[in-house]
């Protein structure tokens, strides 16, 4: 089973490269976040045509987080049931092919000293107590989506020029590896130790082409899809051409049998 995860940045501006990647990449499986759409507005109808079905959450505003699958999309849930959903729109889960597969979009963050910040890493703390309380780490499980921290400094171009910043502070870094010690692995990072692969590129001074990024989209599985896993991926060609995403997909091949 093929699990990918993708940060759009507007599914409305972008659907034509979501579909062409889905042509050629043939996920079964593709958490979608930052779709900026409404509920009303998905396009549902175009996912049908390539033989997906599919599941969203969002407002139209910011935000907005979809799953899409062809191998089943059951038990579809939305939010974390608590105060932590009065952003909304960052959550949505379901079953597919015997997989349980959450998409998330975590809290920017934005600064240290913005309130913003301790609300990021209350999401993140809450995100823990959600998975206790609706499944288990000796389950098939993968929780995908852009997390907006970068888990060490080989994540990062150049921890320089980071210092001071979110997305790389101790504090956001220790509530991601809380989730890893609930009983996740970040499975591409098992699959790739190398520094200096990324997922996420600013659009400004040419980035991409200097691969000035951070790996912030992460794929945290359970160890019994974990020790599965063949094949990951981080596709950087999805990044390049007209209007990309500033966020590139990244996918596991992985078996729940």
């Amino acid at each position: 089973m093929r699990i990918a995860t993708w940060n759009v940045n507007s599914l409305t501006a972008r659907l034509a490269r979501v579909e062409e990647w889905i042509a050629y990449a043939q996920p079964d499986v593709l958490c979608l976040q930052e779709t900026k759409q409404a509920d009303v507005a998905f396009p549902h109808g175009a996912f049908a045509a390539l033989g997906y079905e599919s599941a969203h959450h969002g407002d139209g505003r910011w935000n907005g987080v979809a799953i899409i699958s062809r191998v089943g999309l059951d038990r579809v849930s939305t939010g974390m049931g608590s105060e932590h959903d009065a952003e909304g729109t960052r959550l949505i889960a379901a079953d597919c092919g015997g997989a349980r597969i959450v998409s998330v979009y975590v809290p920017n963050g934005r600064a240290l000293d913005d309130p913003h910040y301790p609300a990021k890493l209350a999401w993140l703390g809450r995100l823990r107590e959600f998975l206790d309380e609706t499944t288990s780490s000796d389950q098939p499980l993968a929780v995908c989506g852009d997390f907006n921290v970068a888990p060490e400094d080989r994540d990062v171009w150049d921890p320089s020029q980071f210092d001071g910043m979110t997305h790389v502070s101790e504090p956001e870094r220790a509530a991601l590896a809380e989730l890893e010690a609930w009983g996740l692995v970040d499975v591409f990072r098992r699959c790739y130790p190398d520094d200096r692969l990324f997922s996420w590129w600013d659009y400004r001074g040419g980035s991409f082409h200097r691969h000035r990024g951070m790996r912030i989209d992460l794929i945290l599985a359970t160890e019994v899809l974990a020790e599965r896993t063949s094949f990951a991926l981080i596709d950087r060609q999805a990044r390049k051409g007209e209007k990309p995403s500033d966020h590139t997909p990244v996918f596991i091949d992985t078996s729940v049998e």
